[in-house]
């Protein structure tokens, strides 16, 4: 069951991008030659206004054919022979749908169980956040140049500077106060700590839903990036990376793990992953590589500040390259989740 609901999650999320694209060709009035739901051979299919809408075998994404890889033909409403703004809001549309659906379930997970709110709930003696003269209530709003809207922001930072030394804002009786912490190695944990614990979760109304949904998002959005300028860095490795086959398995053992305490537990876990999966599938398409919507985005950029359209042979090829490329990175990938997962390494 948990890799069932896995796949037709990251279908859905896959699906939802390619409407994106969807929705704003058509209302640009570009032609849409096909689209389904699905991949594979077609199990059903219908033709409605010069569009070809499809139900694929397999449950996996979908796909919207507007003809972008060809030349301009004479239709005036080939993708090709609109405006470069409307070419760029088209395949902006796909990642921009991926942090609205994120955004979406944000906003469902937070009026189902609440938000973590910054306030500190237990400081631990013997650790700098004590030494420093931190206190139970203190609001903290900032830690380094990053501002802290949930409690979670509070941990990966630290996960992700924990080499560091840190400057921590925080707000007691309404004034600001900034102390510099040296995070302390926990001997028993193995990784280095401020000592500061959360005061847990506060019940959400409609506008606190909205405020800490979009919160959400944007602490999964900064993981990401902060996740991938560690991979460039060198601080983390592509042995690290996980693909569909270790999406797979993360969420069906994230199943496996919450089914003991009822169906709520599993709702707010699967939305916990289509939250992270969604906001992470937007970031990494935004990336300017060849073949990706990112990429795309760079050629029409280039277009529209020089002018005229870069040749349309010369973009095919970098595309190509870049599709070769990621296909390569795919596998491997792939074949790391499989060690991972099936023979333990």
């Amino acid at each position: 069951m948990g890799i069932i609901l896995a796949i037709l999650l990251f279908s859905f999320i896959i699906f939802f991008h390619e409407l994106g694209h969807f929705l704003l060709a058509k209302k640009n009035g570009i032609d849409v030659d096909e689209f389904a739901i699905g991949m594979g051979p077609a199990i059903y299919s219908k033709e409605y206004k010069g569009t070809k809408y499809a139900v694929r075998i397999l449950p996996i994404g979908g796909v919207c054919a507007m003809g972008e890889d060809e030349e301009a033909n004479d239709s005036p409403n080939n993708f090709n022979n609109k405006s470069v703004w409307a070419r760029i809001s088209v395949i902006a549309a796909g990642p921009v749908f991926n942090f609205i659906l994120a955004f979406i379930f944000a906003v469902i997970i937070t009026a189902m169980v609440g938000y973590d709110k910054p306030v500190i709930g237990a400081v631990e003696s013997g650790y700098p956040a004590a030494e420093a003269g931190l206190k139970k209530g203190d609001e903290i709003v900032q830690m380094g140049n990053k501002k802290i809207h949930i409690f979670r922001e509070v941990s990966f930072y630290n996960q992700f500077h924990s080499n560091e030394d840190v400057a921590v804002t925080v707000l007691r009786n309404g004034k600001e106060k900034t102390v510099t912490l040296t995070p302390k190695m926990d001997k028993e944990l193995g990784y280095k700590r401020l000592g500061i614990g959360s005061s847990g979760y506060s019940k959400a109304n409609l506008l606190t839903a909205f405020q800490y949904g979009g919160y959400e998002v944007k602490f999964w959005i900064c993981t990401t990036v902060d996740s991938l300028k560690m991979l460039v860095t060198g601080q983390s490795g592509v042995n690290e990376l996980s693909g569909p086959v270790g999406i797979v398995s993360t969420v069906d053992t994230t199943y496996k793990e919450s089914r003991s305490y009822g169906v709520f537990a599993v709702v707010v876990q699967m939305l916990n992953m289509a939250i992270l999966l969604s906001a992470n599938l937007g970031v990494m398409n935004l990336l300017p590589l060849p073949a990706l919507d990112g990429g795309r985005l760079v050629f029409l950029f280039v277009e529209a500040i020089r002018g005229k359209r870069v040749p349309p042979e010369k973009e095919g090829y970098v595309h190509l390259a870049g599709i070769i490329l990621l296909m390569l990175l795919m596998v491997f990938v792939m074949f790391n989740d499989i060690n991972r997962i099936f023979l333990g390494r």
